[in-house]
This record gives structure tokens, sequence and C-alpha cells, in this order.
């Protein structure tokens, strides 16, 4: 079973694709989805903030070392 740290890359970097992907067939303005992923993994590197690791936490999942 993951943990909350491997989800959350998991998660950011399938968004990453699946934006790209849709910023060549549909809209560049799909690049947008992809500046917010980054940008919120950049600040949650440094303040360990993450909305998605604390809805995990939420449900049960086993912490990592970066979202304790």
């Amino acid at each position: 079973m993951m943990n909350i740290d491997r989800m959350v890359m998991a998660f950011a970097g399938l968004v990453v694709l699946i934006s790209v992907g849709l910023s060549q067939w549909h809209s560049p303005y799909w690049l947008f989805l992809t500046a917010f992923v980054g940008i919120n993994l950049f600040q949650a590197s440094f303040t360990g903030f993450c909305p998605l690791a604390m809805i995990l936490k939420r449900f049960g999942q086993r912490p990592g070392a970066a979202f304790k």
C-alpha cells in the first residue's frame, strides 16, 4: 500500500500529464493547471501544507515522512 507522499506525487504527475495532453488537443489554457500543480508542489515542499495530503489523511491513509 502506498503512503500519502507517494499518492500525492502520483496524483500530481497524473494531473500534469493530463493537462499537457489537453493543452495539445484542446486549448493551451490547460497549461495553467500544470502551473498550479507545480506551484502547489513547490510551496508544499517549504510549508508542508498540501490539501490532497490532508484529505488522504482523513480517509485513514498512512502518512509518509513529508506529510505527517
